[in-house]
């Protein structure tokens, strides 16, 4: 019973401990960036937006991580897959900042934006910092539910 006991004293040492560290691992990880990196992050996606706006392919596509270039594979093949399903990105007739996050340890950002029908969507951006400290967009996930008016 003892050696019960003492191994039981361990688990339960061994989870508290885990949890301390853990808690503000996790808590970090969900922070929204720092005020410079979003402001950075903001400017990034505006450039993007801006480059769909002027039909610069290689513009648009320089500012996709590499993860997001390596699926494309070009300028030609990301800005066609822009047009099918992206249409309140590539133009829209306004683009509102909303709020910055994080989720699973990446910068996340909120964007609303009206698309050149006149209805409302909203894009939530994810974003990597590259090793040279600067920001690439890693995807965009765009709720077409009010661009569809369904």
């Amino acid at each position: 019973m003892a050696m019960e006991e003492r191994v039981m004293g361990i688990v339960r040492g061994a989870a508290v401990a885990a949890w301390i560290f853990a808690a503000p691992v996790t808590a970090w990880a969900q922070q929204p960036p720092s005020p410079a990196a979003q402001a950075a992050i903001r400017a990034v996606i505006g450039r993007q937006i801006e480059a769909f706006r002027h039909d610069d392919e290689a513009g648009a596509y320089a500012l996709a991580s590499p993860h997001i270039q390596q699926m494309f594979g070009s300028p030609d093949n990301f800005m066609a897959m822009v047009k099918r399903g992206y249409m309140p990105v590539y133009r829209p007739q306004s683009v509102t900042f909303g709020a910055a996050g994080s989720e699973d340890g990446e910068p996340t950002q909120e964007v609303d934006l009206i698309g050149p029908d006149g209805r409302s969507a909203h894009a939530h951006y994810t974003m990597q910092q590259q090793p040279d400290g600067s920001w690439r967009i890693d995807g965009c996930a765009l709720t077409l539910g009010a661009y569809l008016g369904t």
